[in-house]
């Protein structure tokens, strides 16, 4: 029998294109027998299980799925013009601003002396438009001369053809909102925004933005529609954000704090994204957070896929990777804010409208608790000074929200000397989930099926809140897809400990990304899912109610023969739900023994990933029936395949 490593050496030959002997396209003669107890319910499956996590890396969010199309709208980034490129007379101010946490304003000045003055907007990448939509270009402005002033606005291609252009008169002295809206009839994937000043005068400008009405919901400060439906369609049981290494910062002043990112869209002060500089050959200077995508936008986005929130805040430590100094960490007599942080945003989620911070959220339009029952504290935090800080944190989110469930974490590594001390210091801690991440080689997944076997029942549940298979390039792929499918038939065959799991990263523009694989690739008019987006689809919507047992030789079957297999029963639907993966070569004849099914036939929904091409990243899944023998059902398994059955019972 080929080992793991042998077989996974045939599959990277496929994957590359490389013939194979025609041995691997015959059948295999063993008789494989599966026993599936098909009503006999070990224990339930979560509902949170197989969610979402986002990270604003990969332009995830501005110039993602925050549909802002103005880059820098505000003039906040350390280069205040980076995203423009002015023309004219044109200075940065900051006397009687228009916001008090976003100072920075633009002045335009335009006069006999001067051929033009304005501003064009790069975007991100450019802009998305449309052809028939409407778009909404805002503005706040005033003048400082005695006359209106009137500004030309215009949409640029790629080609430097103007093909929409409107006029905005500004008069007054005070700051005051603009709307315009236009309507293009030209579709254009990386458009620019140029604004002209048409007569003489002077005016200042801030918080210059430019919004498709077509967001999610058409809500204003929306979400790009097209994303957010291929986050529903996953049928997400839970939603982690907003990171990550952003929670963390780079620095103590960079970190994610969730009280900038409410209120006002317009007042939500700007910050750096922590993953502006990374990598030596991909660097994005020009990469911050607008928190347009903030807090309470998560809720609701959180509502809008069906999926329980679970927020991840600060514990006091900045990226681990990028600060040994300790001025760059919050001291144990420094926490309390950050504590405090932690239980106003559990108010903030449930509290109710009389309550502070409930009473904001209500303001901001949204009455109703979001019923937030997880929080995370930290994220790949190690070693004591995470333990330290951790358990107060537990001790006050313990005594206000006994309810609250809360997750710690086992550092960046899924194994080693580290990972089993923040594991025995959880369970002093007696958090109620522990954090782990994985981003590791086919080789792993495939071995690590079994990894939750044998984790202690009685310690805390485990959260699996980033994973993704890296094959030797990096990139999305059947392979990776098909290793991750073979591992999550051991996350489901544990579901009573493993309550939890999320892949990461989530987005990634096809233009402007750090990271890879993803699950959800995009430019500015269009959405990719890869082959691991319907792995993770396959799941969620196939996770059924309840664990059964299905065993061969009264084993786990997670690869012999090349086979990972695990079942569940659907109450809700009366089903019963296998899912059977093949990262062999061959196909395999099985016959399951449906014990407690009666004679007869019964007709199987099917629904498979399978390609001999293992490099293919556009594959979709298939749907068919077949009509099955019970309680001895025979069929076979195709070569690489990943493949869900839901048989009536």
């Amino acid at each position: 029998m080929k080992t793991k490593i042998q077989k996974l050496a045939c599959l990277c030959c496929l994957s590359a294109g490389i013939s194979v002997l025609p041995v691997c396209a015959q059948d295999n003669a063993q008789e494989i027998q599966f026993d599936i107890q098909a009503k006999q319910s070990l224990f339930p499956v979560q509902s949170t299980m197989y969610g979402v996590f986002f990270e604003d890396i990969n332009f995830g969010a501005d110039g993602g799925i925050y549909a802002e199309l103005v880059k820098n709208r505000s003039f906040e980034f350390q280069d205040a013009l980076m995203g423009w490129i002015p023309f004219g007379t044109v200075k940065i101010e900051e006397k009687d601003p228009c916001f008090e946490r976003n100072p920075h304003y633009v002045r335009l000045s335009f006069g006999q002396e001067i051929t033009q003055t304005g501003l064009e907007n790069e975007g991100f990448k450019g802009m998305g438009i449309k052809a028939g939509e409407s778009y909404f270009l805002s503005t706040y402005a005033r003048v400082q001369s005695k006359t209106p002033v009137r500004i030309r606005i215009e949409l640029i291609s790629e080609s430097n053809h103007i093909f929409e252009t409107k006029e905005l008169t500004v008069s007054g002295n005070d700051w005051k909102k603009y709307q315009v809206t236009l309507t293009p009839q030209q579709t254009e994937k990386r458009a620019h925004l140029r604004l002209t000043l048409i007569n003489p005068g002077t005016i200042d400008m801030d918080h210059i933005s430019l919004f498709p009405e077509n967001t999610y919901k058409k809500r204003p400060n929306g979400l790009r529609a097209d994303l957010v439906e291929a986050l529903k369609d996953l049928h997400p049981g839970i939603f982690r954000f907003p990171g990550g290494c952003i929670v963390e910062g780079t620095t103590r002043a960079t970190r994610y704090q969730w009280k900038n990112t409410i209120g006002p869209v317009e007042n939500r002060p700007t910050n750096i994204n922590r993953w502006f500089y990374t990598f030596s050959y991909r660097k994005f200077p020009d990469y911050y957070q607008s928190l347009g995508l903030g807090f309470y936008e998560y809720f609701l986005l959180s509502e809008d896929i069906g999926a329980e929130p679970l927020p991840v805040l600060n514990c006091g430590l900045s990226c681990q990777y990028e600060n040994d100094d300790m001025d760059e960490h919050a001291r144990l007599d420094e926490l309390q804010p950050y504590i405090q942080d932690a239980l106003d945003l559990i108010e903030f989620a449930n509290g109710s409208v009389s309550s502070k911070w409930g009473k904001i959220r209500a303001e901001m339009g949204h009455p109703a608790p979001f019923n937030l029952k997880f929080i995370a504290i930290g994220n790949e935090q190690w070693g004591s000074i995470y333990v330290e800080r951790l358990k107060p944190f537990v001790e006050a989110i313990r005594a206000k929200y006994p309810d609250i469930k809360i997750v710690g974490g086992s550092g960046p590594q899924a194994s080693g000397e580290e990972f089993d001390y923040l594991w025995s210091e959880m369970k002093n801690l007696q958090v109620d989930l522990v954090d782990e991440h994985y981003y590791r080689h086919p080789e792993w997944f495939l071995s690590n099926a079994k990894r939750y076997d044998s984790y202690d029942r009685n310690a805390p549940k485990v959260f699996a809140g980033e994973y993704a298979c890296h094959t030797d390039t990096q990139a999305n792929s059947f392979l990776a897809a098909l290793c991750e499918a073979a591992f999550m038939t051991g996350l489901e065959r544990n579901a009573d400990v493993v309550q939890l799991c999320t892949y990461a990263p989530l987005f990634a523009h096809v233009d402007a990304w750090q990271w890879r694989p993803d699950l959800i690739w995009f430019d500015n008019l269009s959405v990719f899912k890869t082959p691991n987006y319907y792995v993770q689809q396959m799941y969620s919507r196939n996770k059924g109610t309840d664990v059964v047992k299905l065993t061969r030789n009264n084993q786990p079957v997670a690869g012999e023969n090349d086979l990972y297999a695990s079942a569940a029963l659907d109450k809700q639907t009366n089903e019963l739900i296998i899912k059977v993966v093949n990262t062999g070569m061959y196909r395999r004849s099985i016959t399951w023994n449906l014990e407690g099914f009666a004679d007869g036939k019964r007709t199987a929904k099917v629904q498979s990933l399978q390609s001999l091409d293992l490099g293919n990243t556009q594959l979709v899944p298939t749907e068919s029936s077949i009509e099955l023998d019970v309680p001895k059902a025979k069929l076979t398994i195709k070569p690489f395949s990943f493949s869900v059955y839901r048989i009536p019972l």
